[in-house]
């Protein structure tokens, strides 16, 4: 049975993300993207406050929470600064993934790394290889023991940063008997030779979150790299994506919300014709549409993270949570910015930053044309 009423260990930590995004996060997240500079100070604090461990089980560090607090976190991160709250929420998948897939020597090792404030990748994307995950062209051959890794993959977050030291990487490992794709998970160390990373990807938005292009150029692994089974990587890829997308759901809430607090606080200030601009019905209608719309999307994450933390299924729930989370937050961001008038064009304000960054959520962990798809599919079409 949903219960809203959060328990006090969801609500100690939903305080202590707030507290930390306000107090140590709000006063310098501007200047980060400015500079298009990730925050290793605060990275390393995260790992201090427990934040980066929460969903690493405590025999590996971490303090094994569930998913619906890992969204009250990921939420109240976007709410000041969603660059940061990406970096939690790849963490968390990441750890979410060897925790599922991963052998016991692989979890001894790895997920340690994430509870300390590492940084680890996923490499699904490829330059030709977005929303058709199958298309997927890197190739690892099994040759003496070793994978030979050969391809190109692009958009992989973190991939450059000093705290990332290793890869998950979706590549072809062979063909399935009826002709298509065998398609695995490997970890790749990303010191690994024949391992080339490029240059930060410039992009309108997310000036603060590393995004590389990775080369492999006949890079060699151990073959007990295999995360999971052999050629299960797309069923991996497809649960984490549901995580993803649940993540993404408290990500455009969060970002929903602090565009909200941000427009109200203008709107009570900004004095027209006399008076606050909030006086006027016109504004007081915006933002009454604003908050309708945060909690529908609020409610529709707490129950995909509910049913994901009751291993009960929850595909389309993620897919929905996504497609309207990321859409209303688009709808409530763009009246903010009206709201803010001019002010809200130049950079001086935080609701421009908010602005930029907000159309990726509408392109990353499955596009709103692929959770269409989703849904369309539980519909029996």
């Amino acid at each position: 049975m949903l219960d809203f009423d959060l328990t006090g260990e969801q609500r100690m930590m939903q305080d202590i993300a707030r507290r930390f995004a306000r107090e140590e996060v709000a006063p310098q997240c501007e200047k980060w993207n400015e500079s298009y500079y990730f925050p290793y100070d605060l990275n390393a604090r995260m790992a201090e406050l427990g934040l980066s461990g929460l969903t690493v089980p405590e025999e590996y560090g971490g303090t094994g929470h569930d998913v619906l607090t890992i969204e009250l976190v990921t939420e109240e991160l976007a709410r000041v600064d969603d660059g940061m709250a990406q970096t939690f929420h790849m963490q968390g998948l990441m750890a979410d993934m060897i925790n599922t897939f991963g052998n016991a020597e692989q979890k001894r090792t790895l997920l340690p790394t994430i509870a300390n404030g590492g940084n680890p990748a996923f490499a699904l994307t490829e330059p030709d290889a977005g929303s058709d995950a199958s298309a997927i062209q890197t190739r690892a051959e099994l040759t003496n023991g070793e994978w030979v890794i050969n391809g190109t993959k692009m958009f992989i977050t973190n991939a450059g940063l000093d705290t990332c030291t290793w890869i998950v990487l979706m590549c072809v490992t062979g063909q399935k008997p009826d002709g298509r794709k065998e398609i695995s998970s490997i970890v790749v160390p990303k010191d690994t030779p024949g391992l080339t990373i490029s240059a930060p990807i410039r992009k309108i938005g997310w000036h603060n979150l590393d995004n590389r292009e990775l080369v492999f150029q006949s890079c060699r692994v151990a073959e007990q790299n295999l995360l999971g089974e052999r050629g299960k990587g797309i069923a991996q890829a497809l649960n984490t994506l549901d995580r993803g997308r649940i993540d993404f759901g408290a990500l455009s809430v969060g970002m929903a919300q602090g565009a909200m607090d941000l427009a109200l606080e203008h709107a009570k200030q900004r004095v027209q014709f006399g008076k606050p601009i909030g006086k006027f019905q016109a504004i007081q209608f915006k933002l009454a549409d604003m908050r309708v719309g945060i909690e529908v999307g609020r409610t529709m994450y707490y129950k995909a993270a509910w049913l994901r933390d009751h291993a009960r299924p929850h595909t389309t729930e993620a897919a929905i949570t996504k497609l309207y989370t990321s859409e209303m937050a688009k709808r409530v961001i763009d009246e903010a910015m009206q709201i803010f008038g001019g002010y809200g064009f130049t950079l001086e304000y935080p609701i421009s930053r908010f602005f930029r960054n907000m159309k990726i959520y509408e392109i990353g962990e499955g596009t709103s044309e692929i959770q269409r798809m989703v849904i369309a599919r539980s519909l029996g079409l």
